[in-house]
């Protein structure tokens, strides 16, 4: 929405749209963090689905601002005067964005947040008795994390070309989810892994479905979908909690090994 408003509205340039909403998405992170930080699993995840049903409410009224139900038109992105007109030009810059992304990503793990980051996922508690300021770091996550998905989002509303509260469902977040928990939790390479996975899943299931005749009876492609990220969050969840990844490490592990593994 930020990235919407900025540029519909005030005609700024898609190099500035993209920070900005980076920036506003860590900050409403920063105010969803400081009333979670005592929360984990479960109700850590209900908290924040209500803050985003607040959010949604508080969208609708700002009429003003966001439009309201009407949604905002995003012109076509351009770069520094050169409009990326087709899909295949807007990929590429996605990429280095993407890039970019993960040699951040990989720069902060290796620095001295990233390295409180995974004491304080091994064990919060151990973490704080060698001195690490839990609830800072917890809040450093939040902000960062809410300025990668921001800067996400801003990319969406500029591929989709148009935004409203419908563009953002429960599916999205369930998708991400299951990207996640498919990849590997606590690693970037996991996390792109599961992106590939899961939207790999997706174009079978839409071939299939197009195979059939591009419907299935009463049952609608989106509900399918959600059935199929679910049920595949399931099955990872209780049989590999690791993900690919965690295949991944232990059949390195077996190569490093052989033939003293066992």
């Amino acid at each position: 929405y930020t990235a919407a408003v900025l540029s519909a509205d005030y005609g700024m340039p898609l190099w500035l749209c993209l920070p900005a909403s980076g920036l506003m998405a860590a900050a409403f992170g920063l105010i969803v963090g400081i009333p979670s930080l005592r929360l984990k699993g479960l109700y850590l995840a209900i908290t924040t689905m209500a803050f985003t049903i607040i959010i949604t409410h508080i969208i609708l009224s700002a009429e003003g601002i966001t439009h309201g139900s009407s949604g905002i038109s995003t012109p076509k992105p351009a770069i520094f005067g050169v409009e990326l007109a087709t899909d295949k030009s807007f990929y590429y810059l996605i990429l280095a964005i993407l890039t970019l992304a993960i040699l951040g990503s990989a720069n902060i793990k290796r620095s001295r947040i990233g390295r409180a980051f995974l004491a304080i996922r091994e064990q919060d508690i151990a973490a704080r008795v060698m001195g690490v300021p839990v609830a800072r770091y917890k809040l450093y996550a939040f902000v960062v994390s809410s300025f990668y998905v921001g800067v996400a989002g801003a990319l969406m509303a500029y591929h989709i070309r148009f935004v409203n509260v419908d563009s953002f469902s429960l599916v999205i977040s369930i998708e991400a989810v299951s990207m996640i928990i498919v990849g590997g939790l606590g690693s970037t390479a996991g996390a792109v892994i599961g992106v590939v996975f899961v939207l790999g899943l997706a174009e079978v299931l839409n071939y299939v479905i197009g195979s059939m005749g591009g419907t299935l009876g009463s049952v609608s492609v989106l509900e399918l979908k959600g059935f199929i990220y679910g049920l595949t969050i399931v099955l990872f969840l209780r049989f590999e909690p690791e993900g690919l990844m965690g295949i991944y490490r232990e059949y390195k592990n077996r190569w490093v090994n052989w033939p003293f593994r066992y």
